[in-house]
């Protein structure tokens, strides 16, 4: 037997008896491992991870930047661990060179994002040269053109405002858009209090489940994965444990996350939901085999008729986007920004998340 293979099925065993048993070597110090995102409930697992002891040998820290971008350009200058941020940027960081890696998919929009139409707005066609409200260079924008092309309008025919969700709002009360991308509570928000308004698009249909477009995900720095891979096993065990954890206890963890993130619990139980499944909200956090099926790295399909290893299929969908939208210039590879081997290491060691 080659040596190499050898001392890898010994480390796999030794973990694997090491997660069986709940054990962790002794350390003098705990090893620090900071995290960084938005402020949304999706990424407030990993206060739950804090809170109740779930990396006993981590110092898991956790930074609320609003500023995508700048949370990046951190991970890359080696500032920042582990980013958790929505996924469709994989592509764009692998054509730059950032030393950043897509390593899991976090959680799927199950309905808090929604396209709404102005007053007035019968058809896609209706919004041929009109103003449409999105992020550029985000989700929002790939959803509204999926559905225009869907509905038989070309994806450059209207004309995209950038705007972030208050002035979104904003524009679509005023009209100055004639649609708009939106999550929650924005959403809900505008089809309260502007008479006319519509939905013609909830990310909890089919066809977005299926095609598992909206979604956040979590991302590592390269170094951290290659120089420290016990540390970066452990942080997303950490993580995968905070969700099955969550499950059990929904009210107690929407609290602790909703104190992690500074905002009412009322905002995260709307989208996280309050009993658990992750299907009463509007957010459905994929657990650890779930997110391991996705990625590849375990036997089975994903939930909502998605299959295995769509992670590489959802890098090229982006990918060929941000080409036509003049975010990228080329087609790249999904293996140079995704690496799957921390979830492969821990299903191999017996970890399932429960």
């Amino acid at each position: 037997m080659d040596a190499s293979i050898g001392i890898r099925k010994f480390a796999l065993a030794l973990a694997g008896a090491i997660l069986a048993l709940g054990l962790s070597f002794p350390s003098m110090a705990k090893e620090k491992v900071r995290v960084a995102g938005l402020t949304w409930p999706g990424y407030g697992f990993w206060f739950i991870a804090q809170e109740k002891g779930l990396a006993p040998d981590l110092d898991i820290s956790y930074q609320a930047i609003e500023d995508p971008y700048q949370t990046f350009s951190l991970a890359s200058a080696g500032q920042i661990d582990v980013v958790s941020s929505t996924i469709e940027f994989a592509p764009i960081a692998t054509e730059q060179g950032m030393p950043v890696k897509l390593v899991a998919y976090g959680n799927i929009s199950y309905g808090t994002d929604k396209l709404i139409v102005a007053p007035g707005i019968k058809s896609a066609k209706d919004l041929i040269g009109k103003k449409v409200a999105v992020l550029e260079g985000g989700l929002a924008q790939l959803y509204m053109a999926i559905w225009l092309e869907q509905n038989g309008v070309a994806y450059d025919k209207v004309q995209y405002v950038n705007l972030i969700m208050d002035d979104a709002a904003a524009a679509m009360i005023g009209g100055d858009v004639a649609a708009a991308e939106f999550w929650d509570p924005f959403g809900e928000q505008i089809l309260k209090t502007k008479p006319g308004t519509r939905m013609v698009a909830n990310s909890r249909d089919p066809f977005w489940l299926k095609n598992a477009l909206i979604a956040d995900a979590h991302f590592m720095n390269s170094d951290f994965i290659a120089n420290r891979h016990d540390v970066a096993l452990k942080a997303m065990k950490a993580l995968y444990d905070a969700i099955a954890w969550w499950r059990k206890h929904p009210k107690e963890g929407n609290e602790i996350i909703a104190k992690g993130m500074k905002m009412p619990v009322a905002d995260v139980e709307l989208v996280l939901g309050k009993d658990g499944t992750g299907k009463d909200g509007g957010l459905y956090p994929y657990s650890f085999m779930e997110t391991a099926r996705f990625c590849g790295s375990a036997p089975g399909d994903p939930p909502f008729g998605q299959h295995n290893g769509q992670i590489y299929d959802h890098f090229r969908m982006t990918n060929e986007w941000w080409v036509k939208f003049g975010q990228m210039k080329t087609t790249v590879s999904p293996e140079k920004g995704i690496d799957c081997s921390l979830s492969k290491d821990l299903y191999e060691a017996g970890y399932r998340g429960e």
